[in-house]
């Protein structure tokens, strides 16, 4: 049982390690299939389609329609688009270099 916050950071960063070690989509495909559910994968997907359709200024109601989440939902990953901790920003912008 994980009783402080150290083993939680532990186990964390050993997961951060394995994620930084796939080397390929079908890596990390198998991967992310045996670690998550398929649930759990399609609602991180349509997290990072939001991210991604608010990166290019679409409309809420678009979001929403297109990914299935709630206003809400889009509110939040809004809010941590421009104001959490850069994790969105860093691999947008890092997906539109890749694309140059």
């Amino acid at each position: 049982m994980i009783n402080n916050m150290n083993n939680k950071n532990d186990l964390a960063k050993n997961l951060y390690d394995a994620v930084l070690r796939l080397v390929n989509q079908d890596e990390a495909r198998l991967f992310f299939r045996d670690l998550l559910t398929e649930a759990e994968i399609n609602e991180f997907g349509r997290r990072w389609q939001t991210a991604k359709m608010l990166d290019d200024k679409k409309p809420y109601g678009e979001i929403e329609k297109t990914t299935g989440l709630s206003s809400a939902t889009v509110a939040r990953i809004s809010k941590w688009l421009h104001h959490g901790m850069g994790g969105y920003r860093l691999m947008l912008d890092r997906v539109k270099n890749c694309k140059k």
